[in-house]
C-alpha cells in the first residue's frame, strides 16, 4: 500500500514538470508567433550551461519529493530487531519455525508469545542474549541432534541394480525409488552431508553418514534433504532407538537387510515402561515414555534398536538403603539382591546399567547408573515443593 501511495505522488509530480513546454527555453523558436529571431549559429555553451542548470532543477525537485514521500511513508524498525539479529546464528536454517533470521527477530521482538530459545544453532549463549535484549525468560533447552534411522549399510544390506549417475540421494531416488532393495533404506549418496551448514555429517565406511553431536546443532536441513525420511531430530536425551523404518514383511526385511526389524515384538514384551509397539511390521518406540533402560537393546534379534550411550554404568547401593526389597524386585536380571530391613547389594557382573533399580528406590539409595543424577535432582525438587507447601 505504501510502495503504491509513492508511486502516484511520482507519477503526478512528473505530469506537472512536463506540462511545461521546455523545448522553447532550448531551442529558438522561428516562423510565424516564433519567440526569438532565428539565428544563423548556436551558442552551444550557452545551450549546455541552461541544459545542466535544468537537469539539476529537475533532479533537486524529484530529490526533494523523494525526500518528502521517504519521510512520510517510512516504516519505524525497532532498534532492538538489529541486535537480536546480531546475536542469532545466522545460519537461516528455518529450525525456529520462520524463513530466516531476520524474520525470526522481528517475530521475537514484535510477539510477546515469541520464545528467545529458538534458534538451536545459537546455542544457550544466543538464547541469553535475545531473553536479555527482549526482556523475557530464557528457559534451558534440551539439546537436538540428528539421528539416522538405518543401519543397512553396504555391507549388510543388498541393491536392486547398479546406479551410475549423478551421485545425490535426491537424484538416485528418480530412478524407480533407488538402487537400494529397501525401498526405505538410507542410499548412502551422501546429500544429508552436503546440505549440513555446519560440517556435523561425514560418510562412514560403511556408507551410511554419521553424525557429530559436537558439531550438530538440529537444525533440521538434513532432515528436508533426505528423500527417504531416514533422518530425525530428537532429544539428546532419548538414546535408545529403532534405527530401521522399513515396513515390509518380516521375510522381505530379512532378505533386504541383515539388522533390519522384522516387527517379532520381543522388545514389546521385554520393555517394563510400555515404551515400544508394533505399527506397520515395525517397531516404534515412544520417546515421551522411553527411560533409556536400554532393555529391548538386548532383545533385538536383529539389533535393529541402538543404544546411543557411550557407556551404561554399574549401579550399586549406598548406605542410605533401608532394606525394602524394591531393587530385587524390579531388577530385570536378578542383579540386585538382599534381606529384608538390611542393606541390599548389586552383583556387578549381572548387572546392565538399565537404572530401573535408581529410578524406583523410594530413598534414593542407588547410584552409579546413568539416570542417577536426573533421579536425585527431581527427588530433591520435590522435597523443595513438599516444603513450600507446609509452610504455606
Amino acid at each position: 500500500m505504501v510502495n503504491m501511495e509513492i508511486q502516484k505522488f511520482m507519477e503526478e509530480l512528473a505530469r506537472l514538470v512536463w506540462q511545461i513546454d521546455i523545448w522553447k527555453f532550448i531551442v529558438p523558436q522561428a516562423g510565424v508567433g516564433g519567440g526569438v529571431d532565428v539565428k544563423e549559429t548556436v551558442d552551444i555553451i550557452s545551450v549546455l550551461k541552461f541544459t545542466f542548470v535544468f537537469l539539476a532543477g529537475i533532479a533537486a525537485i524529484f530529490g526533494i519529493g523523494l525526500a518528502i514521500a521517504a519521510r512520510r511513508f517510512a516504516v519505524k524498525i525497532n532498534p532492538k530487531v538489529e541486535q537480536v539479529k546480531d546475536v542469532l546464528a545466522h545460519a537461516h536454517c528455518g529450525a525456529c519455525g520462520y524463513a530466516g533470521c531476520e524474520q525470526y527477530a522481528e517475530a521475537v521482538v514484535n510477539d510477546p508469545d515469541v520464545a528467545p530459545n529458538l534458534c538451536t544453532p545459537g546455542g544457550e549463549r544466543c538464547f541469553e542474549a535475545v531473553a536479555l535484549i527482549t526482556g523475557k525468560s530464557a528457559e534451558a533447552r534440551e539439546p537436538i541432534y540428528a539421528r539416522i534411522m538405518c543401519q543397512g549399510g553396504l555391507s549388510n544390506s543388498r541393491k536392486r541394480f547398479k546406479y551410475e549417475g549423478f551421485e545425490d540421494c535426491r537424484a538416485a531416488v528418480l530412478a524407480g525409488g533407488g538402487d537400494k532393495a529397501c525401498v526405505y533404506g538410507c542410499l548412502g549418496y551422501g546429500t544429508c552431508v552436503r546440505v549440513c551448514p555446519f560440517d556435523a555429517m561425514h560418510m562412514g565406511d560403511n556408507g551410511l553418514p554419521v553424525v557429530d553431536i559436537q558439531k550438530c546443532t538440529g537444525c533440521r536441513k538434513c532432515e528436508a534433504a533426505c528423500p527417504k525420511n531416514v533422518i530425525e531430530v530428537l532429544p539428546a536425551s532419548k538414546m535408545v532407538l529403532v534405527a530401521c523404518h522399513s515396513k515390509d514383511k518380516a521375510a522381505d526385511t530379512r532378505k533386504n537387510c541383515d539388522t533390519g526389524c522384522i516387527a517379532c515384538g520381543k522388545c514389546v514384551k521385554i520393555c517394563p515402561f510400555n515404551a515400544p509397539k508394533i505399527e506397520k511390521n515395525f517397531s516404534v518406540i515412544d520417546i515421551s515414555k522411553c527411560r533409556v533402560c536400554g532393555l529391548c537393546v538386548t532383545a533385538c534379534p536383529t539389533k535393529a534398536i541402538v543404544d546411543l550411550l557411550p557407556e551404561r554404568t554399574k549401579a550399586f547401593i549406598t548406605d542410605k538403603c533401608i532394606g525394602c526389597g524394591i531393587c530385587a524386585r524390579v531388577c530385570p536380571v536378578s542383579a540386585a539382591s538382599g534381606e529384608q530391613k538390611k542393606k541390599h547389594v548389586i552383583d556387578a557382573a549381572r548387572c546392565i546399567g538399565c537404572g530401573i533399580c535408581v529410578a524406583k528406590c523410594p530413598v534414593q539409595a542407588i547410584d552409579g547408573a546413568f539416570n542417577a543424577p536426573e533421579v536425585f535432582r527431581l527427588a530433591e525438587e520435590k522435597k523443595q515443593q513438599k516444603k513450600a507447601a507446609q509452610s504455606a
